[in-house]
């Protein structure tokens, strides 16, 4: 091992004074200008410390030593002088605990980036196949389109040349058409001349006869002129009609030659025609490239998500084997399961589970009596369970509604559930029996979220949910129900199957949204029945359980409301917080309709517990939002 020579002060090479001296009374902060030498050629002739010349020599033969073309030859280099600190370590006893602190945290940091790139070196691997694999799909869908477009091109090449044969075709008939005018013209020419020649030969022909009338004196002169005038009337009869055939014939010819063809009129009309269906066919050709080019698009990202879904997708369960171990059989977990999503069906099962445990556990442990334990909750030592049926919990919870409600009449004053929940118990059981009333209460409607009579008084109870939402989807199935009753007017408590009544009662619902509740009516009735029994739809069995019809009207106005709240959120941006003003100005942008008291409901909700003047408060986006969401604050129909 490496030992100094000399045991005392650090030495200072290269020292600012000749041969090798101690650093007294220095100070590590002074300036540059208060340690520069005097004289730069002593810098020059203070030899190195023998202790720094055995470690770069030890240093060099170590590094010498290596074997530096292994795949390690970085780690290996770095032994060496991992080894050589250490000793220059083990030399100042000093500074040997922070020296020791620096040299372990490299180490640590060294080791930790070695633990990050040996768990990237897999995803190397991966990086590569995927990319492989990328590649593959892209030449693939690359020859898959090379084909439909050699296609494309092939009926394109074929277009235009039916193109250039109409034009040709078009040019032929035109220069028909030029050339039959010019014959027409001629022969109506010829007709013309030939028409004058005869009215002239008729003209002479009478003047001759009566010529020859005149100078007749006597009978005989006249039979002879007779004679001879009938013999060149018949002359001029027979070359008359003889004309006549050949105008017949002509006339004929040219009918029969001049069938087929178009007036110029129509020609230039089918021409403008045939234009505009060609650049019709233009567009819809590059609108079918453009779509097939979206297509090719969308079927990568399908496919790429239907092999995403196929590596994820675990087999759907076979929810009939829960019948085995539901009590009550088959026909009991038909019930419950009825109308139900695999997500629900879990919760439905879990619920049958936990309600059973339940049954098993005669006491509960308190949860003590510190600040965080809900009053109705506080309590020293075991408390007995009950033992409730969840028929006995709905009655129980939908007294308390009952009897809440029925106060806040009477006072005109919104009271809080936690605390009328303790007070109902014990004003109806006594104060020692109080709590375990709610303990049992309260793990029941823990343990069953699928109820609805129990989920949203256990939402109300924890603060999960507000009251007023609660009471806000009570009135909507109410007005509801009263909406359909007013449709039905021969009382006979059924309606159409169609969305017309619903309409009437939700003018705001989008069309997916109705469609969803005419749906959910429909799922007891046959696809031939046309009347719904809408009195059945609001039913509700001994333990709170609704018709499918009610449940999706309910997460309908749950899901409206986050909607409602996420268009908020994004009118107000990148905020972290917000003010009432500028609250009510992101309220008005997204619904301008609103009515004052509606608003200032909302405002009042995101701004609960706070000073009497809201205005000059700010609380941040996400608990107003928390707050909104808890309330009543939603909003059907187009934005």
């Amino acid at each position: 091992s490496f030992q100094l020579s000399a045991r005392g002060p650090w030495s200072t090479w290269p020292a600012y004074a000749p041969g090798q001296t101690a650093l007294k009374n220095h100070k590590p902060c002074c300036a540059p200008e208060e340690r520069r030498p005097g004289n730069k050629q002593d810098i020059l002739t203070v030899p190195k410390p023998r202790y720094l010349e055995v470690l770069e020599s030890y240093l060099k033969e170590e590094l010498q030593s290596l074997d530096l073309t292994k795949d390690n030859s970085q780690e290996l280099k770095l032994q060496p002088y991992r080894e050589t600190f250490e000793f220059f370590i083990d030399n100042f006893k000093t500074y040997k605990p922070l020296l020791s602190a620096i040299k372990n945290e490299y180490e640590v940091t060294l080791a930790h980036q070695k633990e990050i790139i040996r768990a990237l070196e897999p995803l190397k691997g991966m990086v590569t196949t995927v990319s492989e694999e990328c590649t593959q799909k892209i030449l693939a869908l690359q020859e898959k389109e090379k084909d439909e477009i050699t296609m494309l091109k092939q009926e394109n090449q074929h277009l235009l040349k039916l193109i250039d044969n109409m034009k040709e075709e078009n040019n032929s008939l035109q220069t028909q058409v030029e050339y039959l005018r010019t014959s027409v013209a001629e022969e109506y020419a010829r007709y013309l001349n030939e028409y004058g020649a005869r009215k002239l030969l008729l003209a002479k022909l009478n003047y001759i006869h009566s010529e020859q009338l005149d100078r007749t004196p006597h009978q005989a002169s006249a039979t002879d002129v007779k004679g001879e005038d009938e013999a060149t009337l018949k002359i001029a009869l027979k070359m008359t009609r003889e004309d006549l055939t050949k105008v017949q014939r002509t006339l004929d010819l040219m009918i029969a030659d001049y069938a087929d063809v178009v007036p110029r009129k129509d020609f230039d009309l089918l021409e403008k025609k045939y234009s505009d269906l060609l650049q019709k066919l233009c567009m819809e050709y590059e609108t079918l490239l453009e779509t097939q080019r979206e297509t090719a698009g969308e079927q990568d990202t399908f496919s790429t998500e239907l092999q995403r879904i196929q590596h994820n997708f675990t087999p759907r369960p076979n929810w009939a084997k829960c019948s085995e171990v539901i009590p009550g059989g088959a026909d009991r977990w038909d019930y419950l399961a009825e109308g139900k999503t695999s997500d629900q069906l879990v919760d439905v099962l879990l619920e049958e589970i936990g309600t059973e445990a339940l049954k098993e556990i005669n006491v509960f442990p308190g949860w003590g009596k510190g600040d965080n334990v809900p009053v109705y909750l506080k309590h020293e030592g075991e408390v007995k369970n009950r033992k409730l049926t969840k028929k006995d919990v709905v009655k129980i919870l939908k007294d308390i509604w009952k009897e809440k409600i029925a106060l806040e009449q009477q006072v005109w004053k919104r009271s809080n559930l936690p605390e009328f929940f303790l007070k109902y118990l014990q004003e109806k059981y006594g104060d020692a029996a109080a709590m375990e009333w709610s303990y049992t209460l309260y793990e029941n409607m823990r343990l069953c979220p699928s109820n609805h009579v129990l989920s949203s008084f256990y939402n109300v109870l924890t603060g999960k949910m507000g009251e007023q939402q609660y009471h806000g989807q009570n009135q909507l199935i109410s007005n509801l129900q009263k909406e359909l009753a007013a449709c039905d007017s021969s009382n006979s408590g059924s309606l159409p199957s169609d969305d017309t009544a619903l309409r009437e009662a939700f003018p705001l619902k989008r069309e997916e949204s109705i469609q969803e509740l005419v749906n959910a009516s429909r799922f007891k009735l046959d696809s031939t029945e046309d009347l719904i029994d809408y009195i059945s739809l609001f039913k509700e069995d001994e333990e709170g359980n609704t018709e499918p019809f009610i449940s999706k009207l309910r997460s309908q106005y749950v899901r409206e409301q986050q909607k409602y709240l996420r268009q908020l959120k994004n009118e107000l941006g990148d905020l972290t917080e917000v003010s009432a003003s500028d609250l009510k100005t992101a309220f008005y942008t997204i619904h301008p309709d609103i009515d004052g008291q509606t608003l200032d409901t909302c405002i009042g909700l995101a701004y609960q517990g706070q000073s009497e003047k809201p205005d000059q408060e700010a609380v941040s986006v996400e608990t107003a939002l928390e707050r909104l969401l808890a309330g009543v604050a939603r909003w059907v129909g187009p934005s």
